[in-house]
């Protein structure tokens, strides 16, 4: 494989075609807009001028990379020729089909195409492509070019040997595959989606407050980062919409998304990314101002 294709040019798809570029690869990173294409260019240069900081690339190396990406607003234009498009829009299950339908016209027929969705059906996805066994789930970690990991998720029709081939290549990048099957959730957000949720509900409860049980989790069970803020960095409204896709697949309340989560998307509160979520936060910055007040 040589010449790649990342749709969707937001936080998991300019990480994705970093990765993928600072391993030599015809990045062609595609967008319906052309400022987010320039703010992808623009952040993917950044995390290259960090890593040249703590002398983990030189300046050869991050001028390589970013001579390896090239931008486009058409799909027809950048699937030409490609061996592998990695879809990284917004976690939405019928913008995704509508994608997947047009990656699929548009692709050579030996293309392998991947989704980088966390939780919707790989299967789904696949059935309204005319190659369901060429159909793949590549779940990459935020942030991209710092976490290992990498869900491999196959689809009901997906083939021994396209799973082989994506394993072989996440490994290439230097990053840990993991191969599991397509059920609701995979194993990473089927997991923590309901540990997020039900801090949420902890706090819905009155139990404790925002930085309590963070405190709670981080000392006592050793969380890096506590699940409420965790929340804020995925975004409120990317866990409100796996909590659907978990509850709506398996049909049991312990999926159920809590009604504090419900209210504080739709009234806009989706954490780091809209200024303020279960913390507040200052443009630009990454960290906590302070807790949020919060209404039943």
């Amino acid at each position: 494989m040589k010449n790649i294709v990342v749709i969707g040019a937001g936080t998991m798809g300019n990480g994705i075609a970093h990765v993928f570029a600072m391993k030599g690869f015809n990045v062609r990173l595609v967008d319906i807009s052309e400022a987010a294409l320039e703010k992808a260019l623009a952040t993917i240069s950044k995390n290259l001028d960090r890593m040249v900081a703590k002398e983990r690339i030189t300046t050869e190396d991050k001028a390589a990379t970013l001579d390896h990406i090239k931008t486009f607003t058409s799909i027809n234009d950048a699937t030409e020729g490609a061996d592998l498009v990695v879809e990284a829009a917004t976690e939405n299950v019928d913008l995704k089909l509508k994608i997947f339908k047009q990656i699929d016209e548009a692709a050579p027929a030996n293309a392998i195409l991947a989704t980088n969705t966390s939780s919707i059906s790989i299967t789904k996805i696949a059935a309204v492509t005319s190659r369901p066994e060429k159909v793949i789930g590549m779940h990459f970690m935020n942030p991209v070019p710092v976490m290992k990991l990498i869900e491999v998720i196959r689809g009901y029709s997906t083939t021994d040997e396209v799973t082989s081939t994506i394993m072989e290549l996440s490994k290439t990048l230097g990053k840990v595959p993991v191969e599991v099957n397509d059920y609701p959730g995979f194993v990473a957000n089927r997991i923590l989606i309901p540990m997020i949720n039900e801090a949420i509900y902890t706090l819905f409860e009155g139990v404790a407050g925002v930085e309590e049980i963070d405190t709670v989790m981080k000392l006592g069970m050793a969380h890096p980062m506590g699940p409420l803020q965790l929340a804020d960095f995925i975004g409120l409204d990317v866990c409100l919409a796996i909590c659907n896709v978990l509850y709506d697949g398996f049909g049991k309340s312990q999926y159920a998304p809590c009604p504090l989560l419900v209210n504080m998307v739709t009234a806009g509160k989706l954490g780091r990314k809209s200024g303020e979520g279960f913390y507040k936060y200052i443009k630009g910055s990454k960290d906590i101002v302070v807790a949020s007040t919060f209404q039943k």
